[in-house]
Protein backbone atom coordinates (compact mmCIF):
# COMPACT_ATOMS: atom_id res chain seq x y z
CA UNK A 1 0.00 0.00 0.00
CA UNK A 2 1.37 3.52 -0.96
CA UNK A 3 1.84 6.05 1.58
CA UNK A 4 -0.49 8.88 1.69
CA UNK A 5 1.89 12.33 1.44
CA UNK A 6 0.39 15.31 2.73
CA UNK A 7 1.41 17.47 -0.23
CA UNK A 8 0.18 20.95 1.25
CA UNK A 9 2.56 20.14 4.44
CA UNK A 10 5.45 19.90 2.01
CA UNK A 11 4.85 22.93 0.19
CA UNK A 12 6.14 26.22 0.54
CA UNK A 13 2.63 27.70 1.21
CA UNK A 14 2.31 30.03 4.01
CA UNK A 15 -1.18 30.57 5.19
CA UNK A 16 -2.33 33.49 7.24
CA UNK A 17 -5.53 32.82 9.09
CA UNK A 18 -7.11 36.69 9.89
CA UNK A 19 -9.57 35.46 11.84
CA UNK A 20 -7.12 34.75 14.67
CA UNK A 21 -6.42 38.69 14.77
CA UNK A 22 -9.64 39.07 15.90
CA UNK A 23 -9.41 36.41 18.59
CA UNK A 24 -10.48 37.25 22.03
CA UNK A 25 -11.91 40.26 21.14
CA UNK A 26 -15.34 41.55 22.56
CA UNK A 27 -16.41 44.13 21.18
CA UNK A 28 -19.64 46.04 23.43
CA UNK A 29 -22.16 48.30 21.77
CA UNK A 30 -22.96 51.91 23.55
CA UNK A 31 -26.15 53.50 21.02
CA UNK A 32 -26.67 57.09 22.08
CA UNK A 33 -30.14 57.43 21.57
CA UNK A 34 -30.75 55.69 24.56
CA UNK A 35 -29.39 58.52 26.38
CA UNK A 36 -31.31 61.46 23.97
CA UNK A 37 -35.12 63.31 25.20
CA UNK A 38 -37.25 60.64 22.82
CA UNK A 39 -34.22 58.80 21.40
CA UNK A 40 -33.45 62.50 18.80
CA UNK A 41 -32.62 65.40 21.11
CA UNK A 42 -29.66 65.70 22.95
CA UNK A 43 -29.98 67.66 26.11
CA UNK A 44 -26.54 68.71 27.13
CA UNK A 45 -27.65 68.38 30.88
CA UNK A 46 -29.62 65.43 31.04
CA UNK A 47 -26.84 63.83 28.44
CA UNK A 48 -23.97 64.85 30.84
CA UNK A 49 -26.08 63.15 33.70
CA UNK A 50 -26.62 60.37 32.36
CA UNK A 51 -22.80 59.51 31.69
CA UNK A 52 -22.26 60.25 34.83
CA UNK A 53 -24.76 57.80 36.27
CA UNK A 54 -23.54 54.93 33.65
CA UNK A 55 -22.40 51.87 34.53
CA UNK A 56 -19.06 51.89 32.71
CA UNK A 57 -17.86 48.80 34.19
CA UNK A 58 -20.10 46.84 32.42
CA UNK A 59 -18.07 47.02 29.36
CA UNK A 60 -14.86 45.96 31.46
CA UNK A 61 -12.22 44.90 29.30
CA UNK A 62 -13.74 45.25 26.01
CA UNK A 63 -13.59 47.51 22.90
CA UNK A 64 -16.90 49.56 23.11
CA UNK A 65 -18.28 50.69 19.76
CA UNK A 66 -20.06 54.13 20.14
CA UNK A 67 -22.70 54.97 17.21
CA UNK A 68 -26.24 56.56 17.16
CA UNK A 69 -29.27 54.40 15.47
CA UNK A 70 -31.71 57.46 15.00
CA UNK A 71 -30.92 60.45 12.81
CA UNK A 72 -30.27 62.60 15.59
CA UNK A 73 -27.74 65.06 15.49
CA UNK A 74 -25.23 64.59 18.30
CA UNK A 75 -22.46 67.01 18.59
CA UNK A 76 -19.18 66.33 18.64
CA UNK A 77 -18.73 66.93 22.16
CA UNK A 78 -21.02 64.37 23.14
CA UNK A 79 -18.74 61.43 21.59
CA UNK A 80 -15.93 63.15 23.63
CA UNK A 81 -17.95 62.65 26.43
CA UNK A 82 -18.16 59.16 26.25
CA UNK A 83 -14.66 58.61 25.83
CA UNK A 84 -13.79 60.31 28.59
CA UNK A 85 -15.81 58.14 30.98
CA UNK A 86 -15.27 54.80 29.07
CA UNK A 87 -11.54 55.05 28.75
CA UNK A 88 -10.99 53.72 32.32
CA UNK A 89 -12.90 50.54 31.78
CA UNK A 90 -12.38 49.29 28.43
CA UNK A 91 -10.01 48.30 26.05
CA UNK A 92 -10.46 51.05 23.45
CA UNK A 93 -13.61 53.17 22.49
CA UNK A 94 -14.34 53.00 18.18
CA UNK A 95 -16.59 55.06 16.64
CA UNK A 96 -19.63 52.86 14.54
CA UNK A 97 -21.29 50.02 15.48
CA UNK A 98 -20.39 46.40 16.07
CA UNK A 99 -19.18 45.60 12.79
CA UNK A 100 -17.65 48.79 12.09
CA UNK A 101 -15.29 48.36 14.73
CA UNK A 102 -14.50 45.10 14.27
CA UNK A 103 -13.31 46.07 11.14
CA UNK A 104 -11.27 48.79 13.02
CA UNK A 105 -10.13 46.33 15.49
CA UNK A 106 -8.61 44.26 12.54
CA UNK A 107 -6.66 46.80 10.96
CA UNK A 108 -5.31 48.36 14.26
CA UNK A 109 -3.93 44.39 14.99
CA UNK A 110 -2.57 44.09 10.86
CA UNK A 111 -0.42 46.99 11.39
CA UNK A 112 1.36 45.55 14.61
CA UNK A 113 1.93 42.91 12.14
CA UNK A 114 5.57 42.36 10.30
CA UNK A 115 4.64 41.77 7.10
CA UNK A 116 8.62 41.27 5.79
CA UNK A 117 8.16 37.81 7.27
CA UNK A 118 6.61 37.20 3.95
CA UNK A 119 9.30 38.41 1.42
CA UNK A 120 9.32 36.50 -1.26
CA UNK A 121 6.86 33.32 0.32
CA UNK A 122 3.77 32.16 -1.43
CA UNK A 123 1.21 33.44 0.93
CA UNK A 124 -2.73 32.46 1.33
CA UNK A 125 -5.44 33.93 2.73
CA UNK A 126 -7.33 31.57 4.20
CA UNK A 127 -10.88 31.94 3.16
CA UNK A 128 -13.27 30.24 5.76
CA UNK A 129 -13.45 30.99 9.39
CA UNK A 130 -15.45 30.96 12.32
CA UNK A 131 -16.41 34.71 12.01
CA UNK A 132 -16.78 36.67 9.02
CA UNK A 133 -13.92 38.69 8.35
CA UNK A 134 -15.18 41.91 6.32
CA UNK A 135 -14.54 41.82 2.98
CA UNK A 136 -12.69 45.64 3.43
CA UNK A 137 -10.00 43.47 6.18
CA UNK A 138 -8.85 41.30 2.87
CA UNK A 139 -8.18 44.25 1.22
CA UNK A 140 -5.97 45.61 4.12
CA UNK A 141 -4.25 42.49 4.35
CA UNK A 142 -3.93 42.29 0.79
CA UNK A 143 -2.30 46.07 1.10
CA UNK A 144 0.34 44.86 3.82
CA UNK A 145 1.34 41.38 1.67
CA UNK A 146 1.87 42.94 -2.20
CA UNK A 147 4.94 44.44 -1.39
CA UNK A 148 6.21 41.33 0.17
CA UNK A 149 4.77 38.19 -1.67
CA UNK A 150 5.70 36.18 -4.50
CA UNK A 151 2.24 34.87 -4.92
CA UNK A 152 -0.66 35.61 -3.01
CA UNK A 153 -3.91 33.43 -3.14
CA UNK A 154 -7.62 33.51 -1.32
CA UNK A 155 -9.27 30.29 0.07
CA UNK A 156 -7.73 26.58 1.13
CA UNK A 157 -4.82 25.19 0.37
CA UNK A 158 -6.86 22.22 -1.68
CA UNK A 159 -8.84 25.03 -3.56
CA UNK A 160 -7.71 28.50 -3.71
CA UNK A 161 -7.95 31.30 -6.10
CA UNK A 162 -4.75 32.77 -7.40
CA UNK A 163 -4.83 36.97 -6.75
CA UNK A 164 -1.40 37.80 -7.44
CA UNK A 165 2.32 36.73 -8.86
CA UNK A 166 5.25 38.63 -8.70
CA UNK A 167 6.46 39.32 -11.80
Amino acid sequence: MAEIVNKVKLSKLETIDLEKFAQDVRVAELDLKDFLFHGLILKEAEFRDEMEKHNWGQYSGQYLAVYCSTDAIIPKWAYMLVVQHAEQCVRDVLFGNRDQALTQIFKLKLDEKDWSEFEGRFVLLKGCSKIEVPADVYMYATKKLLPHVKKLMYGEACSNVPVYRKK
